[in-house]
């Protein structure tokens, strides 16, 4: 019994047949009930108008070993920072889920041009604590220069350690607990 009979549980086929039932085998086939990876991507590219690689796009294509809950509704796009840095791409629903793409600056937009800064070094700004369904603020000062959505040093007291804020709006920065 040669190799191909043995793995086909006896059954003699013609070596024409083999390339026809590789298809079959196909892992990616297997994994029905998973989102593909090139859909994301696609969804993207619609979104920005531009390719993976190319101003304006994504920076990578999607990591194909990623595992997403297949959608049954269309794939929810939009910016997620006003500096057009990254994409949200979300399927609403049960077993939703949401990722974050990185895009590459286009000329002329928010990101290519830096913003202007929100907060200032030295600024006195109010750092707030936020957690599901609570939140926490006290005075404190910006470390560093930043933009809204940047994520900054700040500090509550002269003597206190520096902690990672980002910045909401102009004095205020948060600190989100989970």
């Amino acid at each position: 019994m040669d190799t191909t009979s043995s793995w086909l549980g006896g059954w003699r086929l013609s070596p024409l047949a083999l390339p026809l039932l590789l298809p079959l085998c196909d892992p990616a086939a297997e994994a029905r009930g998973v989102t593909d990876p090139a859909a994301i991507d696609r969804a993207v590219e619609a979104f920005t108008g531009a390719a993976i690689g190319a101003p304006g796009g994504a920076r990578l294509a999607t990591d194909t070993r990623l595992q997403l809950a297949a959608c049954a509704a269309p794939l929810g796009v939009s910016w997620h920072t006003p500096a057009r840095a990254a994409v949200q791409v979300e399927c609403a629903g049960p077993g939703g889920w949401r990722i974050f793409v990185a895009v590459n600056a286009a000329p002329g937009s928010p990101s290519a041009a830096k913003a202007a800064p929100a907060v200032k070094r030295g600024d006195a700004i109010t750092v707030q604590v936020r957690g599901r369904g609570f939140s926490v603020q006290q005075p404190g000062e910006a470390m560093e220069n930043g933009a809204v959505g940047d994520w900054i040093d700040v500090r509550t007291s002269r003597k206190a350690e520096a902690l990672r804020a980002r910045i909401e709006r102009p004095g205020l920065a948060v600190i989100p607990a989970r």
